[in-house]
C-alpha cells in the first residue's frame, strides 16, 4: 500500500493535471462558438457552389476548353487529408487517419496510384509512415478560417497537376461538423469539378450566357472548387474544436472521480495509522501497569 506522502504527491499531480484539462476545455468552448459560426455562415453558399458547378458541368459539353471537368480513368488520385496540428482532441485525428487508409486500401486493391497532401502535422506524420505513397506537399500552417490567399497555393497545386494530366482525380477528407456531440468524417471529389447530380428547378442548358460560356466556365470554376476547400477546413476546425473540448471535459471529469479515490485512500491510510498509533499507546500504558 502507498504511504500517505506518496498518495499527497499523486493528488496534487492530479489536481495540476486537472487544472490544465479544465483550462483547455474552456478555451476549446470558446473557440469552438466561433468556429461553428464561421462553419454555418457559408454552408448554404457551398451547397449552392456544389449545385453550380454539376450545372456547369452540363454546359461544358457545349465548351472544349472546360478542361476541370474531364472524366478520365482514374490511375492517379490525389487525396487531401485534413487534420489537427496539436492532437489531445479524443477521436477527431484518427477517425481522419483510418478513413485515409481505407481510401489508400481501396485504390492499391484498384491498381491506383495514391499521392497526399495532409493539411496539418497530425495527418502529416501519419501519411509519413505509410509505405508506398507520395506526399506531395505538406501545409501545416493554413489558419483555421483561411483567406483567398492562404487557400491559393493549395488551390493552384491541385488545379495544375490535374490540368496537365499528373493526376486523375482529387479528393479532399475531412470531418464535417453536424453537432457539438455529432461528427462525421467524409470524402469529397473535388476534380473533376462537377458533382453528383442535383435535382434544381433551375436548368440552364439552354440559357444565354454574357459574355461567353468560355468566359463564365472559366472565371466561375476555380472560385467554386476554391469554395469547397474552404467550407471543408471550416467543418474540420469546427470537429477538432468540439471533439477536443469533450475530450478535455473527459479528462477533467476523470481527473476529479481519482481525486476523489485518492482522497478517500489517503483519509484511509491516515485513519489506519492514527488506529495504530492509539493502540501502540494503549499497550505500552497495559504495560506500565502490569
Amino acid at each position: 500500500m502507498a504511504s500517505r506522502q506518496q498518495i499527497k504527491r499523486r493528488i496534487g499531480s492530479v489536481r495540476n493535471t486537472r487544472q490544465i484539462t479544465r483550462a483547455m476545455q474552456l478555451m476549446s468552448a470558446s473557440k469552438l462558438r466561433r468556429a461553428q459560426e464561421a462553419v454555418l455562415g457559408p454552408r448554404k453558399y457551398s451547397e449552392i457552389a456544389r449545385e453550380m458547378l454539376t450545372q456547369l458541368r452540363r454546359l461544358a459539353k457545349y465548351d472544349t476548353t472546360s478542361d476541370l471537368f474531364e472524366q478520365r480513368d482514374i490511375k492517379n488520385r490525389l487525396i487531401i487529408v485534413i487534420s489537427s496540428n496539436q492532437g489531445l482532441a479524443g477521436a477527431y485525428d484518427p477517425n481522419v487517419i483510418r478513413r485515409l487508409l481505407q481510401e489508400l486500401s481501396a485504390d492499391r486493391a484498384a491498381s491506383v496510384k495514391s499521392s497526399v497532401i495532409p493539411v496539418g502535422r497530425k495527418g502529416a506524420q501519419a501519411a509519413g509512415r505509410i509505405n508506398g505513397v507520395t506526399i506531395a506537399a505538406v501545409y501545416n500552417e493554413l489558419p483555421e478560417k483561411p483567406e483567398a490567399n492562404d487557400l491559393r497555393p493549395l488551390l493552384t497545386t491541385v488545379i495544375d497537376r490535374f490540368r496537365s494530366g499528373d493526376i486523375d482525380a482529387v479528393d479532399v477528407i475531412f470531418t464535417h461538423f453536424k453537432s457539438t456531440v455529432s461528427q462525421e468524417v467524409q470524402v469529397q471529389r473535388l476534380l473533376p469539378a462537377g458533382f453528383e447530380e442535383i435535382e434544381t428547378a433551375t436548368e440552364i442548358e439552354h440559357a444565354e450566357v454574357e459574355p461567353s460560356l468560355e468566359d463564365l466556365i472559366s472565371s466561375t470554376t476555380v472560385r467554386l472548387i476554391e469554395a469547397q476547400i474552404y467550407q471543408a477546413r471550416l467543418e474540420a476546425v469546427a470537429s477538432e474544436q468540439s471533439m477536443r473540448m469533450v475530450a478535455m471535459k473527459n479528462a477533467t471529469d476523470n481527473a476529479s472521480d481519482l481525486i476523489d479515490d485518492l482522497t478517500l485512500e489517503y483519509n484511509n491510510a491516515r485513519q489506519a495509522a492514527i488506529t495504530q498509533e492509539l493502540a501502540e499507546i494503549s499497550g505500552g500504558a497495559e504495560a506500565l501497569n502490569g
